[in-house]
């Protein structure tokens, strides 16, 4: 397995484009909780060992790299709420999760986006790069800073909404999710848009 480098990075650089950020988003797939994405531009001469794609790396291993990246990065965490996510769907509003990550950081030059899409209102010029969080470090650092986010927030929410184990799946529509929702039923915090609980709102 190849480790994700700094290649699409220095080649911006090598033409004078030297804020470069790379951007992800995290959790398209849950039922419940928002999207979170993260734009990390990091320093050539700092960058953490072990970066790659959040989903490749262990729990314990993206704490210590989520420290490392905000300790020698510049970042910004943004998200797009349920509310959002229902009213855009699902492909916009990691879009615009992504879009106001990279807003927040400030003066960007040049976006490394995960995905083979740019998104719509993507301000600076951005290249998509398929799988990129397995291939840009910029864009795997963003990927860990999004899933530790999400993963705390959806913690969080598991202490307020026992019962539906968001603390170990995260909002993903697990057997137990799928029937905690059929049992407990619908909290705010659940995507009305998502078939699994538009069909449980369908049947009340």
């Amino acid at each position: 397995m190849t480790a994700p480098d700094f290649t699409y990075e220095y080649a911006l650089i090598a033409q004078g484009i030297l804020t470069v950020a790379g951007t992800d988003e995290v959790g398209r797939g849950p039922l419940a909780g928002p999207v979170v994405a993260a734009a990390v531009i990091l320093d050539p001469r700092n960058i953490p060992d072990g970066l790659n794609d959040s989903k490749k790396i262990s729990l314990k291993k993206r704490e210590v790299l989520f420290e490392q990246i905000v300790n020698c990065a510049r970042f910004c965490i943004a998200e797009a709420s349920v509310e959002e996510i229902d009213a855009l769907n699902i492909y916009h509003a990691s879009h615009l999760a992504m879009c106001r990550a990279v807003e927040g950081l400030g003066n960007v030059e040049h976006v490394l986006v995960d995905g083979n899409k740019i998104p719509r209102d993507m301000q600076p010029p951005a290249t998509a790069i398929v799988k990129g969080d397995g291939k840009s470090q910029s864009i795997a650092a963003a990927s860990i800073l999004a899933k530790v986010t999400r993963d705390r927030h959806m913690d969080a929410l598991a202490q307020q909404y026992p019962g539906y184990g968001w603390d170990k799946n995260a909002g993903y529509p697990t057997k137990g999710h799928i029937s905690a929702l059929a049992e407990l039923g619908v909290t705010p915090h659940h995507r009305r848009s998502f078939k699994p609980v538009h069909n449980i709102l369908c049947h009340q």
